[in-house]
């Protein structure tokens, strides 16, 4: 019987960390009727006309939610996830069915109208299953499974009388708490399975701030795989004091002068541009289509030699951490851009047959009821040689750039616009004026050319960053020190 409840025989105990392998999974979703004679059936169905490639992906998933909002309870909700998605694969194409009902006759059916995209003689399904093990790159010291409600309250309450107490012009706060625990099984028409447990933690805070008839509102939020040990004493007062600073430093704040000027971008959260503007542009589904202003620029000097660019799903404990990807591949370091050279893109497995080379374990789904598709995980830039004191005083007169919000690209190109939430002027090599609400718009691989100073400050965004394509959303990070660029136009407010 599914409860949601996560009591499997590989649960982690109290202060454990637990690695796993495909023969946990096949152990976790035994409890909901999986076996191998499931899997056989599956198989036969989905290589019955010639396919390519098969995979069985299980997941099951439970999520909480908790919000405040001044101080009282405004919404609570639980959500599991439990199901099965078959995708068979023939040269470039994929045919995909998922089911909720985890029978063998449901699976199998399932794996039957996956087939149909194949079409030719049948092929044996795998004799023997085999486990692959994986690095634990998120263990957890205090599973989700053990923390109920009433643990959780405190830290809301916390949170909410912290951000009233830190400046008197507050007037509405909001938090919100949510966490999931996911298990996911994949099992590929080689034998090989892969489980992963998947821990995630996350809190948002925003808070509206009134002074002298003028109301400012911000926000913050800090996420990351780990257990109920996510949210130790110094997060949540870092959490309340970074709030009510965001929020109270826009009534100081005005949208910076229009015009086209150097841009300082700074460390952390600018690398949302990094990933919005130009990552996905680095995804091979896009080149592979020739979709993508980067199709034919491999091996190519895209940017300066200060400039590296890594994917990277090995981090501990961030937010685009992964194990293994969504089709069973181990997650790795990927060098994307080398000293300002283009050295790969981001490959699931049908990429990477295409151009010949071996997945970069990129292949990311949103869940079982998604086909995967090549994804970034946790992207960001590497330090360079500069100071960001002598990036900011190098700029005669420019915009720095602190955190952004509501960005909006164009894949292919990488044309993009987006608003600067804080910042500041920079004039006579100084930051002086706070701006806020200043529009930016550019070129993601222009703005990649023209970085021509980068900083040792890199730093890691701690937000809980989501990413969208194709219908599918999945966790991410992202990060970079700070860069100057030589120019951006800066739609903000004409001067006369």
């Amino acid at each position: 019987m599914n409860d949601g409840t996560f009591t499997g025989p590989q649960a982690a105990r109290h202060g454990e960390a637990v690695t796993h392998s495909g023969e946990d999974g096949l152990a976790w979703f035994g409890r909901f009727g999986v076996d191998e004679a499931m899997l056989r059936a599956a198989f036969d169905k989905a290589l019955s006309r010639g396919a390519d490639w098969a995979e069985l992906y299980f997941e099951h998933r439970v999520a909480h939610h908790l919000g405040l909002e001044d101080g009282a309870v405004n919404r609570a909700y639980t959500s599991v996830s439990l199901g099965v998605g078959v995708r068979v694969v023939r040269g470039d194409q994929t045919g995909y069915a998922y089911t909720e009902e985890l029978t063998q006759k449901a699976v199998a059916d399932a794996a039957g109208i996956a087939a149909v995209v194949a079409d030719g003689p049948s092929r044996d399904a795998p004799s023997a299953f085999t486990a692959q093990p994986l690095p634990d790159r998120y263990p957890v010291r205090q599973p989700w499974t053990d923390v109920g409600v009433a643990a959780k309250m405190p830290i809301l309450t916390r949170i909410n009388e912290g951000v009233f107490s830190r400046d008197p012009r507050v007037v509405k706060v909001q938090v919100g708490f949510a966490d999931s625990d996911g298990a996911v099984l994949i099992v590929d028409s080689t034998g090989r399975m892969s489980f992963d447990r998947q821990p995630m933690a996350r809190m948002t805070v925003s808070c509206t701030a009134e002074h002298e008839g003028r109301r400012e509102s911000n926000f913050h939020n800090l996420a990351g795989r780990e257990g109920f040990e996510f949210f130790t004493d110094d997060r949540i007062e870092h959490l309340a004091d970074e709030v009510v600073s965001r929020t109270a430093f826009l009534f100081d704040a005005a949208p910076a002068p229009a015009g086209t000027f150097p841009v300082v971008l700074g460390a952390g959260s600018s690398g949302i541009l990094l990933h919005e503007a130009i990552g996905h542009g680095m995804e091979a589904d896009f080149n592979r289509k020739g979709i993508s202003v980067y199709s034919d620029k491999l091996n190519e000097m895209i940017a300066p030699k200060e400039v590296t660019i890594v994917d990277d799903g090995t981090k501990p404990h961030t937010r685009g951490a992964i194990n293994v990807d969504d089709e069973g591949v181990e997650a790795q370091r990927t060098v994307l851009v080398e000293e300002g050279r283009l050295r790969t893109y981001m490959h699931d497995r049908i990429s990477a047959k295409h151009y010949g080379v071996e997945p970069t374990g990129n292949g990311r789904r949103q869940s079982f009821r998604h086909p995967p598709v090549p994804r970034m995980r946790n992207t960001y830039m590497l330090p360079g040689p500069h100071e960001p004191e002598e990036i900011i005083a190098s700029v005669k007169k420019g915009v720095y750039a602190q955190t952004f919000t509501n960005g909006q690209v164009m894949i292919g190109a990488g044309d993009f616009t987006f608003y600067i939430k804080t910042g500041y002027l920079i004039e006579d090599g100084k930051l002086t004026r706070p701006i806020k609400d200043t529009n930016i718009i550019g070129n993601g691989p222009q703005v990649l050319a023209d970085t021509d100073m980068v900083g040792n400050d890199f730093a890691f965004d701690e937000g809980g960053w989501t990413c969208g394509k194709d219908g599918q959303s999945v966790p991410v990070s992202l990060g970079m020190p700070s860069v100057r660029v030589k120019a951006i136009t800066v739609g903000g407010v004409n001067q006369g």
